[in-house]
């Protein structure tokens, strides 16, 4: 998939007005996503994304991972998206769906095998 169409799919999914809404919804989610996987795993999600995607996965984070609750994934979404708890919610969902047509299973899996069960919300 194409950086265009991956972000034309979240606006779609997320009932974006625009493309750039798209896309800062896109990056808030994978920067907070790189944020969280550890062990490689953003690295090698990041391998199977175009340009412009992937660099948001190439975060690992300093020292030890951040933890995160669902909410706070939420909430750290939001802020870098500039949209509130329920928007967030609903366009991270939105970009987590996308990357799961993105991607090859096994990696969704990986990915997914990362978080506790309160984070089944977000890839539903």
């Amino acid at each position: 998939m194409q950086y265009e169409e991956f972000i034309d799919r979240v606006r779609q999914q997320a009932r974006l007005g625009s493309f750039s809404e798209a896309e800062t919804a896109t990056r808030a989610t994978l920067t907070t996503l790189g944020e969280y996987l550890v062990g490689g795993e953003g690295l090698d999600l990041a391998s199977q994304l175009p340009q412009g995607l992937a660099e948001h996965l190439h975060r690992e984070p300093p020292g030890r991972p951040m933890i995160y609750s669902f909410p706070d994934f939420l909430q750290e979404v939001g802020e870098r998206e500039g949209a509130n708890t329920d928007e967030a919610s609903a366009h991270s969902r939105a970009v987590m769906s996308v990357l799961q047509e993105a991607v090859s299973q096994g990696e969704m899996e990986d990915v997914r095998r990362q978080f506790p069960s309160e984070f089944d919300p977000l890839f539903d």
